[in-house]
């Protein structure tokens, strides 16, 4: 008689290196809140130091250069400000009911990605990204709607234990 013994796979908290096993909400990493802050900074500049400019420049007795270049300033300074909140407000979290992320303080969004809907999973890093030691995981989901997740300015060292831990679950479920 030949005895059978089906696999099942390991809970997903098993094999979670002891800094992501938490079932706590993990922050961005403070490295990255500039990037964030510039690239809102950026943003917000542009917009406010041409239409801002241009409508104190016919306003205020200032010259046009001087009027939009106050403005984008201002607008660079507000948005890095902006930047700095949004980052401080985006958090993520491994657990057994899969990764998750959250975005947002008024307004908030929580994303929750469970390990059987993972297809395939990237890191993505740009040359600041690369410097400063981040990167962004991509987790592309099974499905239309959101078909993927994007976890910005992470830790390279936490986005790749858990890129490895992902698929090692994926791996495990498609084997069953």
């Amino acid at each position: 008689m030949t005895e059978t013994t089906s696999a099942t796979p390991p809970p997903l908290d098993a094999g979670i290196p002891e800094a992501l096993a938490t079932a706590d909400w993990q922050p961005l990493p403070r490295r990255g809140a500039l990037l964030h802050a510039l690239g809102a900074g950026i943003g917000l500049a542009i917009p406010v130091g041409f239409g801002l400019g241009m409508l104190s420049s016919a306003f205020l007795d200032l010259p046009r250069v001087l009027a939009i270049a106050i403005a984008a300033a201002g607008g660079l300074a507000l948005g890095a400000g902006i930047g700095l909140l949004r980052h401080r407000r985006i958090g993520w979290k491994l657990d057994a009911e899969g990764f998750a992320t959250r975005r947002g303080g008024l307004w908030r969004t929580e994303t929750l990605v469970p390990v059987s809907r993972v297809q395939h999973l990237d890191l993505e890093r740009g040359p600041l990204e690369r410097k400063l030691g981040l990167a962004t995981l991509v987790v592309h989901t099974a499905g239309t709607r959101m078909a993927a997740v994007k976890l910005p300015l992470l830790a390279l060292e936490d986005a790749e234990v858990l890129r490895a831990h992902l698929a090692r679950q994926v791996e495990v479920d498609d084997a069953l």
